[in-house]
C-alpha cells in the first residue's frame, strides 16, 4: 500500500486524519453563504482542511472552487495574476463554455492567454503584462459574480497583503468587492495570529466585522493516535502506544513535523514488526541529515547580527524580552537596537515566529539542526 502518512498536501478523505467536527462548521459557513477568517500557526493543516472541505459532496456538486496561496507574494498585481491563474486552471477542467466565458470577461489580459495544439488555455500572464492590477481585478470579481455557480475562494496566507507597500488601498479595494459580489464567499486562511487580527479585529479596518473568525486548534493525541493505529494495522504492521504522545510533546503538537516522522517511521517498519519510540530519533537524524546543506546554506547567507540573534533565541527554544538587556549581555550581543532591527528581519523571512513576547525558531526541525551543529 501506499505510505498512508502523507507529506505533501491533500490526498483524500482515506488519509485525511480527523476533523470531523472542524470539517462540518466549515462547511456549513460556506454553504450559508458566510466569510471565514481561518486562524492557525502554520503546518497545523488549514489549507488541507479548506480541500477536504471543498472535496464534500454539497460543496463539490455545486460550487466552484478555488485556492490561491500569496504568501510569496508582494503586491496587489502578484495578488491578481496568482488569483487569475487559479481560476482559468480550475475552470479548464469544467467545460469550454465556462473557460470561455472567464477569458471573454477578463478582457485587459486576454492577448496574454495562451492556448495548447489541443485549443486549451494556459494562463501565461507575466507580472510585467499587468499594466493596471485594479482592473484586473475588477474584471475577476465580475467574472465572480456572474459565474453559473456560486464560487468559494481561499486565500492562503492572507496577512501577507499587510507587506504590500499599498496596503491600506488593497484591502479597501479588496472588502469592496467582496462586499458587492453576491455570488461568491471566501476563506481567508492565515498563520500569523497578531497580523490576521488586526485585520480582521481593528475597527480602524476595511475588514473589521466582516467574517467569522475561526481559530483552528492542534488534532487530538487520541484522534490522531487512532487514525495512525489504523493505518499501520491496515498495512500488517503494529504501532507502540508511546510513540504518538511522544511526537505529540516533542513537536508541540504541530501536525506537520509528526506526519513527517511517522511517514519515515512507516517505512522503516517490516510487515509484521511493531514500531517503537526508539525509531524517533533515527528518523529526526535521517531528516535533519538530509536538509543539513539546506540549512547550512541559510545560516552562511544571513546577516551576521540576524544570524547572531538566531542563534541566541536557538538557545533559549523560548525567548522572551529579546529587547532587554539582559537577553543582550546573556548572548553578548551587539546591543537592544541591533537585536530589535535582526528581529524584525528573522519575523520577515519567517525563520522565527512570536506569540505576545515569545519568539522561537519557526521551523522546529531547524532548531533541532542547530542544537545539533551550531549549538553544542
Amino acid at each position: 500500500m501506499n505510505n498512508p502518512f502523507v507529506t505533501n498536501g491533500y490526498a483524500g478523505p482515506e488519509y485525511f486524519c480527523d476533523r470531523v467536527e472542524e470539517t462540518k462548521y466549515l462547511t456549513s459557513l460556506l454553504t450559508n453563504e458566510n466569510n471565514v477568517a481561518l486562524i492557525s500557526p502554520r503546518r497545523l493543516g488549514k489549507t488541507d482542511l479548506i480541500r477536504h472541505c471543498f472535496a464534500q459532496e454539497e460543496i463539490k456538486s455545486h460550487y466552484y472552487t478555488f485556492i490561491v496561496d500569496i504568501y510569496a507574494t508582494q503586491s496587489l498585481t502578484d495578488l491578481v495574476n496568482l488569483l487569475g491563474r487559479s481560476i482559468l486552471e480550475t475552470l479548464r477542467s469544467k467545460g469550454r463554455s465556462t473557460w470561455e466565458r472567464f477569458i471573454q470577461i477578463v478582457a485587459s489580459l486576454r492577448s496574454e492567454i495562451t492556448f495548447d495544439i489541443n485549443g486549451m488555455p494556459s494562463w501565461s500572464v507575466g507580472v510585467g503584462s499587468i499594466s493596471d492590477p485594479s482592473t484586473t481585478l475588477d474584471e475577476i470579481f465580475k467574472y465572480l459574480a456572474s459565474a453559473d455557480r456560486r464560487c468559494l475562494i481561499a486565500i492562503d496566507e492572507f496577512q501577507q497583503i499587510t507587506h504590500y507597500s499599498d496596503n491600506s488601498n488593497v484591502e479597501a479595494a479588496l472588502r469592496t468587492h467582496i462586499q458587492q459580489c453576491a455570488n461568491a464567499n471566501f476563506v481567508f486562511s492565515g498563520s500569523q495570529r497578531h497580523l490576521m487580527g488586526e485585520i480582521f479585529m481593528s475597527a480602524s479596518r476595511p475588514f473589521y466585522q466582516s467574517v467569522t473568525i475561526f481559530n483552528l486548534k492542534p488534532i487530538p493525541v487520541d484522534k490522531y493516535q487512532a487514525f495512525a493505529s489504523s493505518k499501520y494495522k491496515e498495512a500488517g504492521k503494529q504501532l507502540s502506544d508511546d510513540v504518538v504522545p511522544a511526537l505529540f510533546e516533542r513537536f508541540n503538537n504541530i501536525t506537520s513535523y509528526i506526519q513527517k516522522l511517522m511517514n519515515y517511521m512507516f517505512q522503516a517498519t517490516p510487515v509484521g514488526e511493531e514500531c517503537t519510540a526508539d525509531m524517533i530519533d533515527k528518523g529526526i537524524d535521517f531528516i535533519l541529515d538530509l536538509s543539513a546543506d539546506t540549512y547550512e546554506a541559510m545560516l552562511y547567507q544571513m546577516p551576521a547580527k540576524q544570524r547572531e540573534t538566531l542563534l541566541a533565541i536557538a538557545r533559549e527554544r523560548v525567548a522572551t524580552g529579546v529587547a532587554g538587556s539582559k537577553f543582550v549581555r546573556r548572548h553578548r550581543l551587539t546591543s537592544a537596537s541591533a537585536v530589535i532591527s535582526a528581529v524584525k528581519g528573522l519575523l520577515e523571512k519567517d525563520f522565527i515566529t512570536r506569540e505576545r513576547d515569545s519568539y522561537w525558531v519557526y521551523d522546529q526541525f531547524f532548531q533541532l539542526y542547530l542544537e545539533r551543529n551550531t549549538l553544542k
